[in-house]
């Protein structure tokens, strides 16, 4: 058969499905673009967002993520700084009449293009800005920490009830697929009963820098180690109810001379699950943290990124062999995007708001009571 080319009947018989219908299955859609090809709809109204603050956080990842949302849009920008809130303004389409300052950002007030403000500030300024924004009738998303004392965030609470508006806090993370999932993966069950939660969040600081700053409220705590008392919370699924900690603070660094450089903290829970953390501006950057059960656990690092976040979960048991680790592939989303159309849809549509003033609330009991034992080197009891 040497002589027979390929395009010969006799190879071509060879070669087709014994089912004739096979032949007519087309192989590319008519019209050459997906038959199930998704395209989006715009919204039919969406949330004006004033950004209070144009720090790093703000110009680097929130002030981008907005161009991934379907339900905020940048209205108006507040800055202490006019030239470079007039250069953003200018980037991002936004009205340089809608260009405030600190003195005169109580006038937002009037300004019917913006619904929400979120507070990107030292966190000293934001209860002040936060309850400034509530009278003015806007709704609020703040950063974390929520506030510098407990007194400051029940402040902010009974203001936004007293203007009947909503306050969220930024909990970024409950609002991406990998923390969701681990918090989905915790109250299944499927790591058994859970026992301890180890986390540790550190970064190496260089000064200047306004989390090094006692008078704005600065130190690791309540910056870095905040997101794991956070995440105790949403995989444990309870409050603790003693704290005990310990930091350090060296003579011989001058960049801690207002806070400490490291903390460690161990929550205790009514379970009897114990969480073991580690915060710091002193060190190589590691941000991870680790759930044990009685049948498993799960392992996210890194866990508080931006992006880049990995989970990996362990089942089995490996006496009988059938144990394995796997790691849980999922479709990374913008944080902020997710977080400020969250919080849109709340204001639109009444949904749950999912990281209320009373999540950071809780989280500031915490801290005080983390600050309290390490000044005291005594356990706390929290109520």
């Amino acid at each position: 058969m040497a002589g027979i080319s390929p395009q010969s009947p006799i190879l071509a018989n060879q070669g087709a499905s014994s089912s004739s219908s096979s032949t007519n299955i087309p192989l590319a859609p008519p019209d050459k673009q997906p038959p199930n090809l998704h395209i989006p709809k715009k919204a039919e109204k969406t949330i004006g967002w004033a950004i209070v603050g144009l720090g790093e956080l703000a110009l680097a990842e929130i002030m981008p993520a907005f161009a991934e949302c379907q339900l905020s849009k940048p209205v108006a920008l507040v800055s202490g700084h006019p030239d470079k809130a007039r250069k953003v303004a200018a980037l991002h389409g936004i009205a340089e009449d809608a260009i405030y300052n600190y003195d005169n950002y109580d006038k937002l007030a009037a300004d019917n293009r913006v619904d929400a403000i979120y507070i990107v500030l030292p966190n000293s300024m934001h209860a002040e800005f936060t309850i400034r924004g509530l009278k003015a009738g806007k709704h609020v998303l703040c950063e974390k920490p929520m506030s510098a004392t407990v007194a400051e965030a029940e402040q902010m609470i009974a203001a936004a009830k007293a203007a009947d508006k909503k306050l969220m806090i930024a909990y970024r993370l409950h609002y991406e697929p990998f923390n969701q999932k681990a918090m989905e993966l915790c109250k299944s069950g499927a790591l058994g009963k859970i026992k301890t939660f180890v986390s540790t969040n550190a970064q190496n600081v260089k000064a200047p820098n306004i989390r090094l700053s006692g008078e704005l409220a600065g130190g690791p705590v309540g910056d870095v180690g905040v997101y794991s008392i956070n995440a105790a919370r949403y995989t444990l699924g309870e409050e603790p109810v003693e704290v005990f900690a310990t930091a350090h603070q060296p003579k011989d660094d001058p960049r801690f001379r207002e806070v400490p450089e490291s903390v460690t903290f161990i929550l205790r829970y009514p379970s009897g699950a114990l969480a073991h953390c580690d915060c710091s501006f002193g060190t190589s950057e590691s941000r991870f943290f680790r759930v044990l059960g009685t049948e498993g656990y799960l392992r996210m690092d890194p866990a508080f990124s931006y992006r880049g976040l990995r989970l990996h979960m362990k089942e089995g048991d490996a006496k009988s062999g059938d144990a394995e680790v796997k790691e849980l592939v999922l479709q990374p989303v913008n944080h902020f995007a997710a977080e400020m159309d969250h919080f849109s849809s709340v204001i639109l549509n009444g949904d749950k708001c999912l990281t209320p003033g009373e999540m950071g609330l809780a989280d500031m009991k915490i801290v005080e009571a983390i600050e309290k034992s390490w000044k005291t080197n005594e356990p706390v009891k929290l109520s």
